[in-house]
């Protein structure tokens, strides 16, 4: 909070004081805790394998899973015994995993812009972070929408070596739902939140009466 004092020559005159009052946007708050939810939700979609499933078989974006007695032939050619092996060597999963982490540093990065804006007492600094945040997090978004369109549109392309009849897309999938949704919001609120908003000046008169003091 900055503060401008104008004086006069006598003592017995009211001074005039200007103070400048910087105020953390309940809104902007929101789209900082966004981005922390967006963070968690990450992880839990990047570590799971359980993005899409079939009988005996879940898949995730760095690892798939065979599990005991797991219906034959598998899917996709695969060979192995049961247990857990590195992803399949496909394009569209590889692509996938990579947007995903991209969302995930992105974000981190918005999100402490998001929170040194809000840190900050300096007005100039603070709308320059909330800006950055912006741009860094509408990059997560789209990322993490590509992620989301290309893994079953290109898994589509490649159904009839499933082996399966049914397949489902698990909770990890649906995790990445979650944080574009969360993403979606914190880039509203960054940008619907004015910035004029945050600073307002505040005027006092404080009378010093010399003789009272003597």
């Amino acid at each position: 909070m900055a503060k401008m004092s104008y004086y006069n020559d006598s003592m017995s005159q009211p001074t005039t004081t200007i103070e400048t009052v910087t105020i953390k946007r309940p809104l902007k708050v929101i789209a900082f805790i966004c981005g922390l939810i967006v963070i968690i939700l990450m992880i839990m979609g990047l570590a799971s394998t359980d993005w899409l499933m079939a009988a005996g078989w879940r898949q995730g974006l760095f690892m798939h899973c065979i599990e005991e007695k797991a219906p034959q032939p598998l899917p996709f050619g695969v060979q192995d015994p049961p247990g857990c092996y590195r992803s399949r060597d496909a394009d569209y999963i590889k692509a996938a995993a990579a947007l995903c982490v991209i969302t995930l540093l992105t974000d981190l990065v918005a999100t402490v812009l998001t929170g040194l804006g809000l840190g900050t007492k300096d007005h100039h600094t603070k709308f320059k972070y909330y800006r950055f945040a912006v741009i860094i997090m509408g990059l997560a978004l789209v990322s993490i929408l590509v992620a989301l369109i290309i893994y079953p549109v290109c898994f589509a392309a490649e159904l009839n070596l499933g082996n399966r009849t049914i397949w489902e897309f698990g909770w990890a999938y649906g995790v990445g739902w979650g944080a574009a949704i969360f993403l979606f919001g914190a880039v509203i609120l960054l940008m619907c939140d004015k910035e004029t908003e945050e600073i307002y000046y505040k005027e006092r008169k404080i009378v010093r009466d010399g003789d009272s003091r003597a």
